[in-house]
């Protein structure tokens, strides 16, 4: 159990990061949640989780923003005396095909998806050497597996995750830390309000999209499993078997 533990979730108020939240919350850990612009969804998220009786606390941060990433962190170690799990959920997607796609919409989803994280973990790192224990969960996806049309930003964000991940894995192992990814398909959320325009749901051989649950339970489990450090596991309903 994640009793005493602190957690930080990156994009945390809503979807995938809000389920994993309550997730970890009902495991015992504290929250410390870090969310881009919605206060209200975030608050109301910290509500839930303190009626499970767990300490939350929000911070807004734009973790692509390698500054304000660092003092996040700091805020929260000097607030919650620690972080014990650290969840890269925070990303966005700008899709398009390559031919149409703008620079601006590369370079932003690449700074949020990918370089959130790696500026996550570099903010985190010292703090995971000195304590010689920790959990790194970072959220990639199918499409950083297998690529998918009209998301090649998103599918190169998500695909540098999951090299990061591997990378950190091998770097933090000697001090007990693990690093590991999860690479959700298509999941119900507000990012995907349009599944159902998605010809590839009929390829999923579970035959429905996923849940924010199904990828928190995992998360759960990841965060207290201790031998298992720089896997990427797929919660997709067998889309990409």
């Amino acid at each position: 159990m994640l009793t005493g533990k602190v957690s930080l979730i990156t994009g945390g108020s809503r979807g995938i990061g809000r389920a994993i939240a309550l997730e970890l919350a009902a495991r015992g850990s504290d929250i410390a949640l870090l969310y881009a612009g919605n206060t209200a969804a975030a608050e109301a998220t910290c509500r839930d989780l303190t009626e499970k009786g767990v300490n939350a606390r929000c911070y807004q941060c734009d973790v692509s923003n390698f500054a304000a990433s660092k003092a996040a962190v700091a805020a929260v170690i000097k607030d919650m005396g620690g972080v014990d799990v650290l969840v890269n959920n925070a990303g966005i997607t700008k899709d398009g095909l390559i031919f149409t796609m703008k620079e601006a919409d590369f370079d932003a989803v690449l700074d949020t998806n990918l370089k959130g994280t790696f500026n996550m973990i570099k903010h985190c790192y010292g703090h995971f050497l000195k304590k010689r224990s920790g959990s790194i969960i970072n959220i990639s996806s199918i499409s950083g597996l297998m690529g998918n049309a009209g998301q090649a930003n998103y599918s190169a964000s998500k695909a540098g995750v999951i090299g990061l991940t591997k990378a950190v894995a091998r770097e933090l192992a000697g001090r007990n830390v693990t690093c590991n990814a999860i690479a959700p398909g298509f999941i119900t959320t507000d990012m995907t309000e349009d599944l159902d325009k998605f010809p590839m749901l009929e390829s999923i051989p579970l035959g429905r999209p996923g849940q924010p649950e199904d990828v928190a339970e995992l998360a759960g489990f990841l965060a207290e499993a201790g031998y298992i450090t720089g896997e990427v596991i797929r919660v997709d309903g067998g889309l990409a078997i």
